[in-house]
């Protein structure tokens, strides 16, 4: 068992759970290996205590040979009130932009094509690291490493995930219209519509900014795809309430949206509440919202019929060998025919013959002119 639950329950839930082979928190996880050998002498193991950040903890093994995650911001300093992160990870630890450049530069020399920039809240990159300017802002944000960055030879696309509304500004969203190489994709958890709840939760951020976001992130790329995060029946949510969350939904017409019922997290300010909602007003919430996420989905794939799309080649379609699947720069996932070993980390332009709510099915029109000359990776 592993994440963040893990992490804080510790031997408790071997005491618990006396089958369980290992206990492992999130920053253990290049370890694994390690930790899964000394389970395979017939122990048991517990591996939750803290770590102060290293740089190779940022370098698991790699399960795309394409595409690659880049840790950028350990922690978190926020206090949702239903999220065990902040306990378990502790404060936000920023790496140095150098050092993440680095990585970069090593994943490129490897042969990845794409990076995502990873924080459990990205956007509050830096803030712990010298470096205001003499007009007193902050150079070490997630904006100015975009910036530092953009440039690793050989990497084609960056993606950067999760955002916080909190810290979500004009000017990250004007570097993401400025920067090639930044993929038109942004993911906002705004977890509920409705401001007595989202006050409830500590996000720190009405619906009316959320909305501000959106609506600027559209002036800027009308066309980027937008995912969210929202939690149905939070301790206390009324039938209007959950019916607000619904309306910024359907205001808004998000390209994904993940969603969950809420469900208490041992040691959360809100596992403790006496206003807890019966299980069946939370499975009758999320099924409603989840017919409109499908909905939405559906209605946002329908732009892709007919059009032309770069995707980068991830991997075979394990449904159908004859098929190579990738995603276009709006994160869509698109199936077409084609040879793995032929097209495996390269940008193929596809026209879409077939639009789903959550894929897309193309056929190949042409490689570009550099990956049309270079070898697929092996």
């Amino acid at each position: 068992m592993a994440g963040c639950v893990a992490q804080q329950e510790g031997e408790a839930l071997l005491r618990r759970v006396p089958e369980l082979d290992l206990v492992m928190g999130p920053q253990h996880a290049n370890r694994l290996q390690d930790l899964l050998e000394d389970v395979f002498q017939g122990n048991q193991v517990v591996a939750t205590e803290p770590v102060h950040i290293m740089e190779d903890i940022t370098k698991p093994r790699r399960d795309s040979q394409v595409t690659a995650w880049v840790n950028v911001i350990y922690g978190c300093n926020e206090r949702c009130t239903y999220c065990v992160v902040p306990g378990v990870r502790g404060l936000e630890q920023s790496r140095t932009p150098e050092a993440i450049r680095a990585e970069m530069e090593d994943l490129a020399r490897q042969g990845y094509k794409e990076i995502t920039l990873l924080g459990q809240n990205i956007d509050a990159y830096g803030r712990d690291l010298p470096g205001a300017t003499a007009a007193g802002r902050h150079q070490n944000t997630l904006t100015d490493l975009l910036y530092f960055v953009h440039d690793v030879p050989g990497i084609e696309r960056i993606r950067f995930a999760t955002s916080h509304p909190r810290y979500f500004t004009e000017r990250l969203i004007r570097a993401c219209a400025e920067l090639p190489k930044v993929c038109e994709h942004f993911h906002i958890p705004f977890q509920s519509g409705n401001n007595e709840i989202l006050k409830a939760m500590g996000r720190g951020y009405s619906a009316e900014k959320y909305r501000r976001i959106i609506d600027k992130v559209r002036q800027y790329l009308p066309d980027a795809s937008i995912s969210a995060d929202a939690i149905v029946a939070f301790p206390g949510e009324t039938e209007a309430q959950f019916q607000d969350t619904l309306k910024l939904m359907e205001d808004i017409c998000f390209d994904l949206t993940n969603t969950a019922a809420y469900s208490p997290r041992p040691g959360t300010p809100a596992a403790q509440w006496e206003n807890q909602l019966p299980e069946e007003v939370k499975l009758d919430r999320l099924q409603r919202i989840n017919h409109l996420v499908s909905h939405q989905a559906a209605e946002r794939s329908l732009r892709y019929q007919d059009r032309i799309e770069t995707i980068l080649v991830e991997a075979a379609n394990p449904k159908d060998p004859s098929q190579v699947m990738g995603r276009t720069r709006t994160n869509r996932l698109t199936f077409f025919r084609g040879k793995i070993a032929d097209l495996q980390g390269k940008v193929v332009t596809v026209k879409v013959t077939e639009v789903r709510p959550f894929s897309l099915t193309g056929a190949v029109l042409e490689l570009s002119e550099r990956d049309a000359a270079a070898p697929a990776l092996v």
